[in-house]
C-alpha cells in the first residue's frame, strides 16, 4: 500500500513536470528520403528502393547505434503492424542507402514507411513522421493504352540528316464518369514532348516532358494525381504534342531510334469511383486530332510560331465539337523499348529574371537581363491585329550593339507570335528553349513606349535545389562561382549538355565527366546523374564503346578516350560523394565492358583509340581543336585510369577476383605508358611535351616512384615556360589543381586561379562573362569574338575548377565515401582573406568558414550527426590553439591528433566549433 502511494506521488510529480508518466523521446529521424533522394514521390521507378534519413542536430544525437525501419501498405499499420517489411532492430550506424528487403512491390502500389533509431547512449528515438512513395507503371504489360497520334510525316518537310519537321498536334478524348471520384491517376508519355490538360486545366507546370533518353531502349513515363481535375459527368483530356528530341531536328540526326516517325502519345487515366469500380481511359483510335491549332511550328533549335488567329477555344474541355478533327493513328507497344517511370525530376521554370536595361534600335527594342540564362521568355506586349511579334535571342551583343548569333550556327532560335486582335498579348514558348542574355522584340505596337515589364526571363532546368554554397573575400572568385552555378543551370536541362543555345545541346560525355564532382557540390543532382548513367548504359555498344553523346545523335559507333571514360569516372566520383554502393553496382558491368573496349583498341597496351584529346587547349601548335598532347598518350592514360577505377569499384563491391584482375591490368598499362612515353629521367619522350602529358601521368599515378619528382619538376618548367599560365584543355584543366595540390604547390595554384590574363578563369570574367565559356578566349574586348563558329558562351567544362574551390579553398572534402568521415582543411593563399562553404551531405549540413585578420586565423565549422571529422587548422604550432573560446587542451570533446610544421590536426565529433590560431 505504501509502495503504491509512493508510485502515485511520483507519478503526480512527473505529470506536473512533464505532463506524462510515459514521456516520449524528444528526438526523431528527419529528412527521410528513398533511393537517390526522393521525398514522398508518386510514379516512383524503383521496386527495391533504399531508405535514408538524418539525425537531428539537437543535443543528444551525435551518432546512431541502431535503426529499425517499418514498411506497410497502409499508414494505419505503422509502426507496430507493418505488413510489407520490418527490418527489426539493426545494430549499425548506417543511416543512408538501406536496401528494402520486404514483400515485392507492384505497379501503382502506395507504400508507407517510418524509421526509428537508437543514439550513442542506446536511447531510442521517437518514430519518424510517416513518409510514403507510390509506384508508377513498372512494366510494359501494365499499359493498356496504344501509341496515338496523327500522321504528320506525310505533310512534313525535310530537315538535316534524315530528320523531318513535323507540325505540332492537338489531341483530345472525351469520357464520362457516372459516380463520385475517389482518386484519379494519369500515366503519360510521348515520342516527342507534350503538355496535357484535363477539362481545360493544365495538369502540371512541367516543361519538355517526358525528357531525353535513349529512346530505342527506354522511354520515361510520368504520373500525375488528377483527382481534383476530373468530376462526375462529362470530362475531356487534351494533349499538345510536338517533336522535341524524339522526332525533332538534332545535330547529325543519325539516331538509333527512327526519328522520322510522327510524334505520338501514350496516355492512360485510371479513375477509382465511390462505388468501388474503376474506369480506365486510354489513348486509342477513339481519339481525335488536328494540326491546325495556334502552335504551327515548334523545334528545339529553331523556336516556335504561334498564330493566335488559329486558337481553338475550349478544345481540351468537354462538349467541344471536334467533328472536323481527324481520326488518329495507333500503334502497339514495342516490347524492345522499356516504358519506365521517370527516375529524376522534370524540367520546370525555376527562376524569373527581369530586364536591367532596355535599348531601342531601329524598329526593335533590346532587353538586357544581365545574366546569360537558359529557358524561355514570358512576354506581355501591346500589338496590332495581324502583326507578327518577332522574338530573337543572343548571349552577347556585337560591338555595334547588334545581336551576336554566329555562335548559334544553324539554330534559328527565334519565336514568333501573330496577333489576332489589338491590345496586350501574353505569350511564352512551350516546346523549345533558348540560351540568352539579350531578348530583342520587333513587331509590337509602334505607338507604345517599350517598358521593362514587357519581358521576363523564365530560367528552366531540371527541378533540383541548391546543395552547397561558396563565397569568399574576392569579388572575381565569387563571380567565378556564380558563373559555375549558372553554367550548371543552363546545361542541366533533363540531361547534361555541352551547350544550350546552338544546333547541338547534346549529352557530350567528355564535358560531363570533368564537371560531375563540381555539380554534386552545387546542386542536389544525384538522381539526375543516376538517370543519365542509365542512358549511358543503354547507349553502350556491343563492343563496349560509349558514344560521343548520350543519348546518341551521331550513330557512328566510334568512342573517344577521355569522353567514353565518363562511364568509369562518374560512377566512382559520385560514389565517393554519396557512399551509395548500389550506384557502383548498377554501373559495374558497363565499367568492365568499357575497359575491355580500351583493351580491344590497344596494341601492347598502348591505346590507338580515337580521341578528341585535350580539347580546345590554348595556343595549339597546329591550330587544332584537339591540342598538342598525343592522342595515344591520352588514350593509354585513360585506359589505365579506368582499369584502376574499376578495380576500386570491385573492391567496394566485394568482387575480389575482379579487383585483382583490374589492379593487374592497371599496373600493366601503367608500365607500358611509362616505357613508351617517358624516359629514364621522367621526361616525356617520342611525343610533344605538354602540361597535360605530365598532368595525366601524375594524376593517374602512371609513373614509378623514382620518376615522380622529375615529372613534377618538368611540369613546373612547362608552366614557367608559359609565364605560369595554363596550357590545358578539357581533359588537362581538371587535373591541374589536383596535381599541384598533391605537390604542395598551393601558392602556384592560387596564382593560376587568380590570373587575369589569357588563358585563365578570370579572363572571361574581365570580358563580361556571366557563365563559363567553351573557349578560354571566346570573346575579347579588344579583339572581339573568336572567329570559330563553335563558340558557346555557356559551356560548363572549365567550371570543373569548382571542385578545388570547395574542397581545398573552403576546405570541405570527403575522407570516407558519402562524407561519413569529413576533412575540414582549408588551404590559404593570396589574395584571399576569407572563404566559406556549406554542403548538404547525406548526413546533414557541413560548414567551413575561415577568415584571417591581423595574423589571427579563425575557422568556424559544423559537423553533422553520425559523422566524424578531421579538422586541420593552419597556424603557429608554438602558440596556443583555441576552440570555442578556450584552450584546446582543456576541451575533452576533441582530440589533437598531431601537429605538422604549420598546422594542427584535430579529431572532432559532430557539433559546431570555432578554432582560432596565430598565423
Amino acid at each position: 500500500m505504501l509502495k503504491a502511494t509512493v508510485n502515485t506521488f511520483l507519478c503526480i510529480l512527473v505529470l506536473i513536470t512533464s505532463s506524462s508518466c510515459d514521456q516520449k523521446p524528444d528526438f526523431q529521424p528527419i529528412e527521410l528520403s528513398i533511393s537517390e533522394g526522393f521525398e514522398n514521390p508518386i510514379g516512383f521507378y524503383d521496386a527495391t528502393p533504399t531508405f535514408s534519413w538524418k539525425l537531428p542536430t539537437k543535443k543528444g544525437s551525435t551518432s546512431q547505434n541502431a535503426y529499425r525501419i517499418v514498411v506497410a501498405s497502409s499508414a494505419d499499420l505503422l509502426p507496430d503492424n507493418a505488413d510489407l517489411w520490418d527490418s527489426n532492430k539493426q545494430e549499425t550506424d548506417q543511416s543512408v542507402w538501406v536496401t528494402y528487403e520486404g514483400e515485392p512491390l507492384q505497379s501503382r502500389q502506395k507504400v508507407y514507411w517510418q524509421v526509428q533509431y537508437w543514439n550513442q547512449d542506446n536511447e531510442p528515438s521517437a518514430w519518424s513522421s510517416t513518409n510514403y512513395f507510390e509506384m508508377g507503371l513498372l512494366e510494359n504489360k501494365d499499359w493498356q493504352a496504344k501509341w496515338t497520334g496523327l500522321d504528320t510525316a506525310k505533310d512534313s518537310i525535310r530537315g538535316r540528316g534524315k530528320t523531318l519537321i513535323h507540325k505540332p498536334q492537338y489531341l483530345r478524348k472525351e469520357f464520362d464518369l457516372n459516380n463520385e471520384v475517389v482518386s484519379a491517376k494519369l500515366y503519360l508519355t510521348a515520342k516527342g514532348v507534350f503538355d496535357v490538360f484535363i477539362n481545360g486545366e493544365d495538369v502540371s507546370d512541367d516543361a519538355m516532358s517526358p525528357g531525353f533518353t535513349s529512346y530505342d531502349k527506354r522511354i520515361e513515363t510520368l504520373t500525375y494525381d488528377v483527382t481534383d481535375l476530373v468530376a462526375t459527368g462529362d470530362n475531356a483530356i487534351g494533349v499538345e504534342l510536338a517533336s522535341g528530341w524524339y522526332s525533332g531536328r538534332l545535330l547529325w540526326g543519325n539516331t538509333p531510334w527512327d526519328n522520322t516517325v510522327s510524334p505520338k502519345i501514350l496516355c492512360q487515366l485510371e479513375v477509382t469511383l465511390q462505388d468501388g469500380s474503376k474506369k480506365i481511359i486510354i489513348s486509342d483510335d477513339s481519339w481525335k486530332g488536328t494540326t491546325t491549332g495556334a502552335l504551327t511550328f515548334s523545334e528545339i533549335y529553331d523556336g516556335e510560331i504561334y498564330d493566335a488567329n488559329l486558337e481553338i477555344p475550349n478544345w481540351a474541355s468537354a462538349g467541344f465539337d471536334d467533328k472536323n478533327w481527324q481520326q488518329v493513328e495507333v500503334a502497339s507497344l514495342d516490347n524492345n523499348v522499356q516504358l519506365e517511370p521517370k527516375r529524376h525530376t522534370t524540367v520546370k521554370g525555376k527562376i524569373e529574371l527581369v530586364p536591367q536595361s532596355i535599348t531601342k534600335k531601329d524598329d526593335a527594342v533590346i532587353y538586357d537581363l544581365e545574366q546569360n540564362m537558359v529557358g524561355i521568355p514570358l512576354v506581355n506586349v501591346p500589338m496590332k491585329k495581324g502583326d507578327t511579334l518577332k522574338i530573337r535571342f543572343a548571349e552577347m551583343l556585337s560591338p555595334d550593339g547588334t545581336f551576336y548569333t554566329k555562335n548559334y550556327r544553324s539554330a534559328h532560335s527565334t519565336d514568333y507570335f501573330i496577333a489576332a486582335k489589338d491590345g496586350n498579348i501574353t505569350y511564352k514558348p512551350k516546346f523549345t528553349f533558348h540560351g540568352f542574355r539579350y531578348v530583342e522584340l520587333s513587331g509590337f505596337d509602334p505607338s507604345q513606349e517599350p517598358a521593362k515589364d514587357w519581358v521576363t526571363g523564365i530560367v528552366q532546368y531540371s527541378d533540383f535545389e541548391e546543395n552547397g554554397t561558396f563565397t569568399s573575400s574576392h569579388d572575381k572568385l565569387n563571380q567565378l562561382q556564380s558563373n559555375i552555378v549558372w553554367g550548371l543551370r543552363g546545361n542541366f536541362l533533363d540531361i547534361p549538355t555541352d551547350c544550350p543555345q546552338r544546333d547541338e545541346r547534346l549529352g557530350w560525355t567528355g564535358d560531363a565527366q570533368v564537371f560531375g564532382p563540381t555539380s554534386m557540390f552545387n546542386a542536389d543532382v544525384y538522381k539526375f546523374w543516376a538517370s543519365w548513367l542509365q542512358s549511358v548504359r543503354e547507349a553502350q555498344l556491343e563492343n563496349g564503346a560509349i558514344p560521343w553523346t548520350v543519348p546518341d545523335a551521331r550513330g557512328n559507333k566510334i568512342a573517344s578516350s577521355g569522353w567514353g571514360d565518363v562511364c568509369t569516372i562518374i560512377p566512382w566520383k559520385i560514389y565517393v560523394r554519396t557512399g551509395d554502393k548500389g550506384f557502383l553496382a548498377d554501373n559495374f558491368e558497363m565499367m568492365e565492358r568499357w575497359v575491355a573496349h580500351h583493351e580491344q583498341m590497344s596494341k601492347d597496351y598502348i591505346s590507338d583509340m580515337m580521341s578528341f584529346s585535350d580539347w580546345l587547349q590554348p595556343f595549339p601548335e597546329n591550330e587544332n581543336n584537339r591540342g598538342d598532347t598525343s592522342r595515344n598518350l591520352i588514350g593509354t592514360a585513360f585506359f589505365a585510369h579506368s582499369a584502376k577505377l574499376t578495380a576500386q569499384a570491385a573492391e567496394v563491391l566485394g568482387k575480389k577476383e575482379e579487383q585483382a584482375k583490374y589492379e593487374s591490368l592497371f599496373q600493366t598499362v601503367a608500365k607500358a605508358f611509362d616505357a613508351t612515353y617517358f624516359d629514364e629521367t621522367g621526361t616525356v619522350k617520342g611525343v610533344t611535351e605538354t602540361q597535360t602529358s605530365y598532368l595525366l601521368a601524375l594524376a593517374f599515378d602512371l609513373l614509378p616512384e623514382n620518376k615522380h619528382k622529375t615529372a613534377q619538376t618538368n611540369l613546373l618548367r612547362k608552366l614557367k615556360d608559359a609565364d605560369n599560365h595554363l596550357r590545358t584543355g578539357f581533359l588537362g584543366t581538371p587535373l591541374l589543381s589536383q596535381v599541384l595540390d598533391d605537390m604542395g604547390e598551393i601558392d602556384l595554384m592560387y596564382e593560376l586561379l587568380f590570373k587575369e590574363s589569357y588563358p585563365s578563369w578570370f579572363y572571361s570574367i574581365n570580358q563580361g562573362a556571366t557563365t563559363i565559356w567553351e573557349r578560354w578566349n571566346s570573346y575579347s574586348k579588344t579583339e572581339g569574338y573568336n572567329p570559330k563558329s563553335m563558340n558557346s558562351l555557356n559551356h560548363y567544362a572549365y567550371g570543373a575548377i569548382g571542385e578545388w574551390m570547395y574542397e581545398r579553398v573552403a576546405g570541405i572534402a570527403p575522407l570516407a565515401p558519402g562524407y561519413k568521415e569529413i576533412e575540414i582543411a582549408p588551404q590559404l593563399g593570396q589574395p584571399l582573406t576569407s572563404a566559406s562553404a556549406t554542403l548538404n551531405t547525406p548526413y546533414g549540413n557541413v560548414v567551413s568558414s575561415w577568415t584571417i585578420e591581423k595574423e589571427i586565423f579563425t575557422l568556424q565549422t559544423t559537423i553533422p550527426p553520425n559523422t566524424t571529422a578531421l579538422v586541420i587548422v593552419p597556424g603557429n604550432i608554438e602558440k596556443e590553439l583555441f576552440i570555442n573560446g578556450g584552450a584546446l587542451k582543456d576541451n575533452n570533446n576533441v582530440k589533437l591528433s598531431k601537429t605538422n610544421s604549420n598546422s594542427f590536426e584535430i579529431l572532432v565529433p559532430p557539433g559546431t566549433y570555432t578554432f582560432t590560431s596565430n598565423k
